[in-house]
C-alpha cells in the first residue's frame, strides 16, 4: 500500500500492522515479497508512473533528462529509462554520485545548477522528455530545453514549488507537462505499474539503490534526508 495519506492523515506509516480500506490495497505481483515492495516504495511507484505518462505521450528515442536524479525517485527513473534503452541524463546536486548513476545507466551526469542557468522563454531543444523531482527553476530549465512534441512529467518539488515560465513551448513546440499524482491513482494503473516495476527493475539493480535502517534511526535519517546525504531508497526495519 502506497499514498492514500497513509502516515500523513492516517497513522500506520511505520507500524507492523495497519487497518485501512481494502481499495487502498494492490496485491503484489507473483515472485515478489514485502522487502522488494519497500524498496520500491512510494518512490520507485511514482518514478514508474512518470516513465508511463511519457510513454503515453508517445516518447520518442533520443535523450531524457532525470532531475534529482540520485534521489528515490531519480534512482528509480535513471534505472527504468536505461533499462528501456534512452539515453539518459541525470542532472544531481551531488557530484560525487556520478559513479553510482552511471552504474544505474546513465550516460550522461550534469550538474544541479545547468538548468536553472537556462532563463529563456524557449532554449534550444534537447530533451526527447523529462521525469522531474525538482520543480522551481529547474523545472523551467528542463521545460524550455524540451523538444518539439517531447513532454515532463513533474512529480516533486525539493527544488520549490513555483514556476516561472512562459506557455511558449506549449504553444510553439506542443510541449506537454504532465502532473504524476501517485496518492490518488486509480487502481487499475497502480496494478500494471506494479506488474511493470517486477519486470523492468532486476533486484540487483533495486539493491544497488537500497539501504537498510531500524526503526529507531529514522529521526536520524529524517535530518540526513533533509540535509541531501541520503541516496536512492531507504527500507525500514520496524522490529529495530
Amino acid at each position: 500500500m502506497t499514498g492514500w495519506g497513509i502516515g500523513e492523515r492516517h497513522d500506520g506509516g511505520y507500524a507492523t500492522l495497519a487497518r485501512v480500506p481494502a481499495r487502498w490495497i494492490v496485491r503484489a505481483p507473483e515472485g515478489t515479497d514485502a522487502p522488494w515492495a519497500m524498496a520500491v516504495g512510494t518512490a520507485g511507484f511514482t518514478a514508474m508512473l512518470a516513465v508511463m505518462a511519457l510513454e503515453d505521450q508517445g516518447l520518442k528515442a533520443g535523450e531524457v533528462l532525470v532531475t534529482g536524479a540520485a534521489g528515490g525517485v531519480g534512482s528509480t527513473a535513471v534505472a527504468l529509462l536505461a533499462r528501456a534503452g534512452y539515453e539518459v541524463t541525470a542532472s544531481t546536486g551531488r557530484p560525487e554520485e556520478a559513479g553510482y548513476l552511471t552504474s544505474l545507466g546513465a550516460r550522461h551526469v550534469i550538474g544541479r545548477e545547468d538548468l536553472p542557468a537556462l532563463k529563456r522563454p524557449m532554449e534550444s531543444e534537447r530533451w526527447s522528455g523529462v521525469v522531474d523531482t525538482v520543480g522551481g527553476a529547474t523545472l523551467a530549465g528542463a521545460y524550455a530545453s524540451t523538444r518539439t512534441h517531447g513532454s515532463v512529467a513533474v512529480c516533486g518539488l525539493a527544488g520549490g514549488a513555483e514556476l516561472n515560465t512562459t506557455v511558449y513551448p506549449m504553444i510553439l513546440r506542443g510541449v506537454n507537462l504532465l502532473g504524476i499524482d501517485s496518492v490518488t491513482c486509480p487502481v487499475d494503473r497502480r496494478e500494471t505499474a506494479w506488474a511493470r516495476l517486477a519486470h523492468e527493475l532486476p533486484a540487483a539493480t533495486l539493491a544497488t539503490m537500497t539501504q537498510e535502517r531500524g526503526l529507531s534511526e529514522v529521526p536520524a535519517l529524517a535530518q540526513e534526508i533533509l540535509a541531501g546525504q541520503v541516496r536512492g531508497r531507504t527500507v525500514i526495519d520496524v522490529t529495530r
